[in-house]
């Protein structure tokens, strides 16, 4: 049987190891998740006439500028996730497109995974897996392994004097 000081040492071990590769999970969300948007925004740009008509058939008020925004936040946003330029905020925004796709498009989907009523479960309503993700990316942000933490490490070093 194992004793109290090896069970330590090996919980020791294992976080240290789980901190060695927390910088994976920011990194590998901001991957997925833009490369999803980029190609999401590349549709929609792509087929434009029928991403205005399906805003109009939603009732989203001013489909056409709706359409065109929402197009290039999440193509030029997909592409800032993957370099984690400006995550937090284009994070934000793209949660906000999410929060009126389910409003909207997912709004069946989402109440009746909620009620437990529909044949979904709230995993299976996309929208709604991709809020949960954005908003952690708005909350932890971008991660060490990304264009905004090397801003913060160069303008961190821009403000500390130089060695005497």
């Amino acid at each position: 049987m194992p004793s109290i000081d090896s069970l330590q040492r090996g919980r020791a071990q294992a976080l240290k190891l789980a901190a060695a590769l927390s910088f994976l999970a920011p990194l590998v969300t901001r991957l997925v998740m833009g490369q999803a948007y980029y190609q999401t925004g590349s549709g929609k740009i792509a087929n434009f006439a029928n991403t205005v008509s399906f805003f109009g058939e939603l009732g989203i008020p001013y489909p056409e500028a709706n359409a065109f925004f929402v197009s290039r936040l999440e193509f030029w946003g997909g592409l800032l996730l993957i370099a984690g330029l400006l995550t937090r905020v284009v994070a934000a925004g793209l949660a906000a497109t999410m929060v009126v796709a389910i409003a909207t498009a997912d709004r069946e989907d989402f109440v009746g995974a909620l009620q437990g009523s529909g044949e979904k479960g709230l995993t299976d309503v996309v929208p709604f897996v991709y809020l949960l993700f954005l908003a952690w990316l708005v909350l932890y942000g971008p991660g060490p392994v990304s264009l905004d933490a090397l801003v913060v490490r160069w303008l961190e070093r821009r403000k500390s004097p130089p060695p005497a």
